[in-house]
């Protein structure tokens, strides 16, 4: 049998992580909202060092986002959810990743002291954590 029409196939990934960019990026700025977090720091979590690029996405419906990004907003979403998870007031849950911690991994110091280091390792430091908070 001969193909005589060749449809174009557009890339799951690529439609997939256009898609997840947007839906992510909305998610992140409610959690910016509800965590205070200035432009410097939403930027400095998200691994941005353009300020226009991290405002022409979120004019965007669905930008896509480089995966580094992309991995970014999924530790964020994770920490954001286990802290509703184990601290169920809203107020609590968000202003816990202000306060210093006494924990070894973060050495007196916040969560969000952590995240802002600016790699993502420390997001998953975070998330780790959180996960083992929650057994």
């Amino acid at each position: 049998m001969a193909i005589t029409h060749a449809t174009p196939i557009r890339s799951t990934q690529t439609s997939r992580s256009s898609t997840l960019g947007g839906a992510g990026l909305r998610a992140f700025a409610n959690i910016a909202e509800a965590w205070r977090l200035s432009v410097a720091e939403q930027l400095t979590l998200l691994g941005i060092a353009s300020r226009s690029t991290f405002f022409k996405w979120k004019r965007e419906r669905d930008p896509k986002l480089p995966s580094d990004t992309l991995e970014r907003l999924s530790y964020l979403l994770g920490i954001y959810k286990s802290l509703q998870i184990l601290l169920p007031e809203a107020k609590a849950a968000d202003e816990w990743v202000r306060r210093p911690n006494a924990e070894p991994i973060f050495g007196g110091r916040s969560a969000l002291d952590r995240m802002l280091s600016g790699q993502v390792a420390d997001l998953y430091v975070v998330r780790q954590y959180l996960d083992a908070q929650r057994g």
